[in-house]
């Protein structure tokens, strides 16, 4: 790699405003190698564009951020990713730190922020923005993360059949995108009601709502 060759940055936001703003942010310093609006996109270009870097938001269609790097990281996948959203929650930071993120800013957050973060994963450290680094830290120290975010007592495939049933899809139309049976969709939904302690397609689809895994 020759000093003149510029980091190569890939951008996830189903927002097509936020896109086109991240891609005049990055211009001076960045290779824009596309920009895509769901998880399963993705993933896709994150195998074919080969990007020095990921900028992806947490809530998108069809595959939230935090579980595509999981099957990112599953499939052997190494690229950092940066998370740039507007839930400033704990949970959500953690969720993505324990997936293996390299960074986690605010959408409200100054424009530096987001650079020094790409900077940042691009040398193999981790970034966390300091609005959020001392509650998270107090987080881990309490303990597992099951404890305080149920989100994260569900397996990877429970979330992804829990995001598409909450964007509406039916069980045969899950069983399809997924390509498992329509039997093994509704043995994922009485698992999660029966770890979650809830009743029915509704309400499942209103903790999805709740915890951020889709947007209203």
């Amino acid at each position: 790699m020759t000093g003149a060759r510029r980091p190569r940055v890939l951008i996830a936001d189903d927002h097509l405003l936020v896109g086109e703003a991240l891609k005049s942010l990055l211009a001076p310093e960045f290779d824009l190698v596309g920009i895509v609006e769901d998880g399963r996109a993705l993933l896709e270009a994150a195998g074919t564009l080969r990007p020095d870097v990921i900028v992806a938001d947490v809530t998108m269609p069809e595959l939230n951020g935090i579980d595509a790097l999981v099957q990112l990281r599953q499939g052997g996948n190494r690229v950092p990713v940066v998370f740039l959203t507007m839930h400033r929650d704990v949970a959500f930071a953690r969720r993505a730190l324990e997936a293996g993120a390299a960074g986690f800013v605010l959408k409200h957050s100054a424009s530096v922020e987001l650079i020094a973060a790409l900077h940042a994963a691009l040398e193999g450290k981790t970034y966390l923005t300091p609005q959020l680094a001392g509650e998270v830290m107090e987080s881990m120290r309490l303990g597992p993360a099951q404890l305080s975010d149920p989100v994260a007592s569900l397996t990877p495939r429970q979330r992804e059949v829990l995001q598409l049933l909450a964007e509406g899809r039916s069980a045969k139309e899950i069983a399809a995108s997924l390509s498992i049976s329509g039997r093994t969709v509704e043995f994922h939904k009485y698992q999660m009601m029966e770890a979650l302690g809830l009743h029915g397609s509704a309400e499942l689809i209103h903790f999805a709502i709740k915890h951020g895994l889709v947007e209203l």
